[in-house]
């Protein structure tokens, strides 16, 4: 009983020094501020065993904890953000022991709703938007091609289909004509055996 007691005190004894010697997230920077959103990056100092992250988002009236494992990832995007605003932002590294301390405190303001639409003019388009538009275009050309070929298989089909039937239209007519003929008697134009009266 007593070697399984030191056996787990042991085990929390490495897994806590494992933790206590995970580093912070380094290098953490806020980007594309806007109005209502942001995003946060960081680095990791070389050979952590990290496993994920944790980014907690602090305001004058709200405080978010966002947790994520499993991932690679070197940024997160913070939404639900309130224009006009002064948040701290801290990031932890999660490993399989538990998390790192905190990084140095990262404090932002966001936009007003009004400066992001004016940072973005009327004339001005984005990459992004161009990159829509692009694949918006090409699908709809695929679209229009995709119809005009199908139009010309049915309009081919239809000009071979109205042949044939324009040149069996005379052959009808003289096949009618003949049988008509093979059929009639001098004395029955009508067509029709005679009946003799017994």
């Amino acid at each position: 009983m007593e070697t399984f007691t030191l056996l787990v005190l042991g085990c929390l004894c490495v897994s806590r020094a494992t933790a206590d010697s995970l580093s912070p997230p380094v290098n953490v920077t806020i980007k594309a501020v806007k109005a209502n959103s942001a995003v946060v990056t960081w680095d990791i100092p070389e050979g952590d065993p990290v496993i994920g992250f944790a980014i907690t988002q602090q305001n004058v009236r709200m405080l978010r904890f966002i947790q994520e494992v499993n991932t690679t990832t070197r940024s997160c995007a913070l939404w639900d953000l309130e224009e006009e605003t002064e948040y701290i932002v801290h990031v932890q590294s999660i490993s399989m022991f538990g998390t790192s301390p905190l990084s140095e405190p990262l404090h932002f303001r966001t936009l007003k709703e009004a400066e992001t639409q004016a940072s973005k003019s009327k004339d001005e388009v984005t990459m992004e938007e161009v990159g829509q538009t692009t694949q918006l275009r090409a699908g709809e050309l695929i679209i229009i091609v995709v119809v005009l070929i199908m139009w010309a298989g049915v309009i081919a089909l239809f000009c071979r289909q109205y042949d044939i039937i324009k040149d069996n239209e005379p052959n009808n007519n003289k096949d009618k004509a003949k049988n008509s003929s093979e059929c009639s008697t001098p004395e029955h134009p009508t067509g029709g055996l005679l009946r003799s009266k017994v």
